[in-house]
Parts: C-alpha cells; sequence; structure tokens
C-alpha cells in the first residue's frame, strides 16, 4: 500500500522485511551481550530457529518474603498485611463492589429472573480456528462453519426439547439481538449450557436495526456492555443468556467478506 501510496521508501525506511527482523534482533543481542550473555548473531538464530532468553530466579515473590519477615517486607496494603476487607473499597458506596469478599447474585445467569425467559447460559468463548476475529475468511475458519454459519455448540436433551438437529440452522436470541448459527449436537457440554466462539465478523441484516440480527453467528449481539463491577470494569462479554429456536425461514446471505462497493 505504501508503494502505490508513492512513500514505499519512507515507510520501509529502505530496509527489507528480513533487513526489518535483523534490525529489531540487534537490540535484544546487544542487550544480552553488555551483560555478558552470549547471543548469537542474527544469522545462527535465525537458522537455529529460536533463541531461549535468560531468567532471574524467583524466590517465591513478596508474598513468601513477608510470611518469612513480615515486619521488614510488609505488603503494599494500608496495614502491610494480608487484608481481608478493604475500607477503601467499601468507602466508595459501590452495591456491586463491597470491601470484603461475598457471593453477588448474577444479574444473568441461573436463579436470575432472566433465566425464565432465556433458560440457556452462553459461553462466548476464544475460538480455535482464528485468534479472536482474524482471518475469519480464512480456510480453516471458514472449513469449521456450517452453510456458512458460525457453528454453537449445544446438549441433545436441549436440541430435543426444541425440535433441532445436528447441522440445523439456529436464531439465537435475547433481549439484546439475536444472530444464526449452525447447531452442533454434543454431550460434552452440560444441559442448559451453549457454546457460541467470538470473532463471527459481524453481518447485520439490517445495519440500521435498532436491535441487530446478525446472520453470520457473532455473539457481541447477544452479550451485555457492562464492566465486571463499578470498579474493576473487566470484560463480561464471555457469558450471557439466551434462548435458541429452529430457524426455518429462507437463509440470508453471508456478505461480511464482500468488498465495499
Amino acid at each position: 500500500m505504501a508503494e502505490r501510496l508513492g512513500i514505499g521508501d519512507v515507510f520501509t525506511e529502505g530496509r527489507s522485511a528480513r533487513q526489518w527482523l535483523e534490525h529489531i534482533y540487534e537490540p535484544t543481542r546487544r542487550a544480552l551481550a553488555e551483560r555478558g550473555i552470549n547471543a548469537p548473531n542474527f544469522e545462527q538464530f535465525w537458522g537455529d530457529g529460536e533463541l531461549v532468553l535468560p531468567t532471574l530466579p524467583w524466590d517465591g515473590g513478596m508474598l513468601r518474603a513477608f510470611r518469612r519477615d513480615p515486619d521488614n517486607a510488609p505488603l503494599p496494603t494500608p496495614s502491610g498485611r494480608v487484608e481481608i476487607t478493604s475500607a477503601t473499597i467499601a468507602g466508595f458506596g459501590y452495591a456491586d463492589c463491597p470491601g470484603h469478599p461475598t457471593w453477588l447474585l448474577a444479574v444473568e445467569g441461573a436463579g436470575s429472573p432472566a433465566a425464565a425467559r432465556f433458560p440457556l447460559q452462553l459461553i462466548a468463548n476464544q475460538p480455535a480456528t482464528r485468534l479472536h476475529s482474524q482471518l475469519d475468511f480464512g480456510a480453516v475458519s471458514l472449513a469449521s462453519k456450517i452453510r456458512g454459519r458460525e457453528p454453537v455448540r449445544l446438549n441433545p436433551q436441549d436440541a430435543a426439547a426444541r425440535r433441532i438437529g445436528d447441522g440445523d440452522i439456529v436464531r439465537l436470541y435475547n433481549d439484546r439481538g439475536a444472530c444464526l448459527a449452525g447447531a452442533v449436537l454434543s454431550e460434552a457440554l452440560r444441559p442448559g449450557i451453549v457454546q457460541l466462539a467470538t470473532g463471527a465478523w459481524y453481518d447485520p441484516a439490517d445495519p440500521d436495526a435498532e436491535t441487530p440480527f446478525c446472520v453470520h453467528g457473532n455473539p457481541n449481539v447477544l452479550t451485555r456492555d457492562v464492566g465486571t463491577s463499578c470498579l474493576a470494569q473487566g470484560c463480561t462479554g464471555q457469558l450471557t443468556l439466551v434462548e435458541i429456536e429452529r430457524f426455518d425461514g429462507p437463509l440470508p446471505p453471508i456478505k461480511a467478506f464482500d468488498p465495499p462497493a
């Protein structure tokens, strides 16, 4: 692209891809040599195929040091000790993050009000056929799809209760959105659990619709866009509640991999 824009030399700085590898490797080799550690030149490193970097001996870290000598190796807490409760966190007044460990009922999970309408727990794990969404158009990822849709795995008991057979196209839905996927029946999942990997390229039937409907199988249309708590703000996109039904209508075409007009 840089060549086509007329700035190829500026972008590459006059180096080929291999020369860039050698350029990037050199600071590592030099830093090791300055510490008296023998490091091969790039050609030998490239021929060997790997460079095993030295590691410092591990002494157990701060917890072991604290256990051995708590007075002289305090922990980085207000008291210098292991704290079961935190006055600082409690002072924030967050209902979903009290100052001490406790069980909080899941907003969407077993026993929650939402489970009455959406009884299946969806696990949106990382895919085995690509890295996140990278190379979803690649041969490995495409080979795993069912009639062009991302596979969703569910227990045969859940499938039978919904008249779903192996290889059927199904619709996963909740109040946030819906998506199509290809059913894979598996005893590896316990009843009540379904699994749909992340990363299928978003392909909405109607990009302007307020409630998204992805015809390709992206679970982001189903999961909540909230943090784990007011304090932590971790990712909650791996778990949510859904219902599934067999999709008997005409299959929409997959357009996610089509280039723009």
